[in-house]
């Protein structure tokens, strides 16, 4: 009886030490954050013993908990819910069933998940969505593009790309009783990455008649040349996206070239051809006294030529749209850009902000000091979060007023 009672005081230790993380101060519902991110480190270990293992690649394995999440399509009150393709590209559209006054509001939004994970029928982005379209009255068509690996970039920006190209014609807004003015790309993470990606692109094509009201753009990975800004160091393990986890999710968008994922690692990986560049993502340029703490600037370690000529995407601002020329920048739509204090792309989303506002742009950037990466899914039970419902609510808001 002895014994068992001290293996089992054994257990509860060991199983406390390891969901038990050290949180800033400030940080609301530490013990619900806890218990996600402890979920979370679980699957990426489970990930990295089944990869090096050579049973299954880690973004597999970390695709299960994506799975565990999907529902089906269902229509409810005030939603029609249903799948389609757009231009060979699988969607979930969300249509109210409210009688129109009008023409509608559109969204086309895109999941984030590292491009390597997520799913528009997740639990989390099929109520998201379904609360767009209620309470906006909006037509929302939710992307599901191509993952990495085994599809790299640039074939998640193409096939959003391909979709929101498709949705903004003229005959497919009027089939779904869109208003062509009033039309926003939106996304978290790596979706906020593609959405300023596809917003950016589409100034440049005169193909596309119909332009952006207004893009939303929630904690965003915007460049990849720089993995060690203040934020990448300061937040390198907080919850729920540490830096090893991002390095990850950058070098799978580009390649599962083990060499470009350990230069990424150390930050080495920084061709010489972006010198010209780094005046556009140069943090001590863009971010605001405050974040930039007692960090120091230091050139960049060039070291990054022959990665750079197999993975040109590396220098490609569809896939960093930090690396667009403020003149390029000039012609976006308003912007809504949400960032979180604690998270490795907070400083992404400051500077491009700031960037957006220096080429004149209308911007809205809402900083959550007590924020986290990925906080805005957190919706629903068993992951809800009261600090995801304020977030969401604020994306909302603005969405409400400017779309």
């Amino acid at each position: 009886m002895g014994s068992k009672l001290l293996c089992l005081c054994l257990l509860a230790a060991l199983l406390g030490y390891y969901i038990y993380i050290p949180l800033p101060e400030g940080m609301t519902e530490p013990w619900p954050v806890m218990l996600i991110s402890a979920v979370l480190r679980t699957l990426a270990h489970l990930s990295e013993a089944a990869d090096m293992l050579g049973l299954m690649n880690y973004m597999e394995v970390m695709r299960l908990f994506t799975t565990v999440e999907i529902v089906p399509p269902t229509s409810d009150e005030n939603v029609t819910v249903t799948e389609a393709e757009f231009n060979s590209v699988p969607v979930r559209l969300f249509l109210p069933r409210r009688a129109p006054g009008g023409l509608r509001r559109a969204i086309v939004y895109f999941h984030g998940g590292g491009w390597c994970m997520g799913d528009a029928g997740m639990h989390s982005y099929d109520h998201m969505a379904r609360r767009f379209s209620n309470e906006l009255d909006a037509v929302v068509v939710s992307v599901n593009y191509r993952l990495a690996p085994p599809h790299h970039f640039p074939v998640q920006f193409e096939d959003v790309y391909s979709v929101t190209k498709f949705f903004l014609q003229s005959k497919v807004l009027s089939q779904y009783g869109v208003d062509p003015a009033r039309v926003c790309v939106a996304g978290d993470s790596a979706g906020g990455n593609l959405a300023a990606a596809v917003a950016q692109e589409l100034l440049e094509d005169a193909e596309v008649q119909t332009k952006l009201k207004a893009q939303v753009l929630i904690y965003p990975a915007l460049q990849a040349l720089d993995l060690a800004l203040p934020s990448y160091q300061d937040n390198a393990h907080k919850p729920i996206l540490s830096r090893s986890l991002m390095v990850r999710f950058w070098s799978e968008y580009f390649s599962s070239d083990p060499a470009l994922r350990e230069a990424m690692a150390s930050n080495t990986h920084v061709p010489p051809e972006a010198s010209a560049l780094w005046p556009l993502l140069n943090w001590s340029l863009w971010l605001p006294p405050d974040m930039r703490g007692a960090h120091r600037p230091s050139s960049p370690v060039w070291g990054g030529a022959e990665l750079a000529r197999r993975h040109p995407g590396l220098l490609d601002p569809r896939a960093s749209p930090l690396l667009a020329s403020q003149a390029r920048l000039r012609g976006l739509p308003p912007a809504f850009v949400l960032t979180c204090e604690h998270d490795v792309l907070r400083d992404d989303g400051v500077m491009y902000a700031a960037r957006l506002r220096d080429a004149g742009v209308p911007v809205t950037h809402h900083h959550a000091k007590d924020g986290f990466h990925g906080a805005v899914t957190f919706l629903t039970w068993p992951l809800e979060l009261a600090l995801g419902h304020r977030l969401f609510n604020t994306c909302l808001g603005w969405l409400r007023d400017n779309l």
